[in-house]
């Protein structure tokens, strides 16, 4: 497992890396979202088991894009005692993960193939 460390780039060349990598993180969180409703903690964790570690503060506001677009919607809810912020997949996320998924399979199928 790699892990992708999310820092103040010190050169353009290490800002590639970073953004190529940040790429993933949307539809990563869009499919979660999909599957059941998430908080930014597990999405944090559940990421990090990935291999991206990334700070509260790229995440949310990753999520705050994502809302604001269409693609997710939030509701918040009590959790013992404290206010918890949920995201699910709208319809509109959905249909863009649906349109994705070719292009990711055929870009895994690629980059994967045996040579």
């Amino acid at each position: 497992m790699f892990l992708v460390y999310y820092h103040m780039p010190i050169s353009s060349s290490d800002t590639l890396e970073r953004d190529l990598f940040r790429s993933f993180i949307p539809f990563h969180i869009l499919h979660h979202a999909g599957q059941e409703a998430v908080f930014g903690q597990a999405l944090r964790l559940e990421l990090e088991r990935h291999g991206h570690r990334l700070s509260y503060g790229t995440l949310y506001p990753i999520l705050h894009r994502l809302e604001k677009a269409g693609l997710l919607h939030s509701a918040r809810s009590n959790v013992a005692g404290r206010l918890r912020k949920y995201y699910r997949l709208t319809p509109v996320g959905a249909s863009l993960l649906e349109k994705a998924k070719p292009y990711i399979r055929e870009l895994v199928d690629e980059v994967l193939e045996e040579k």
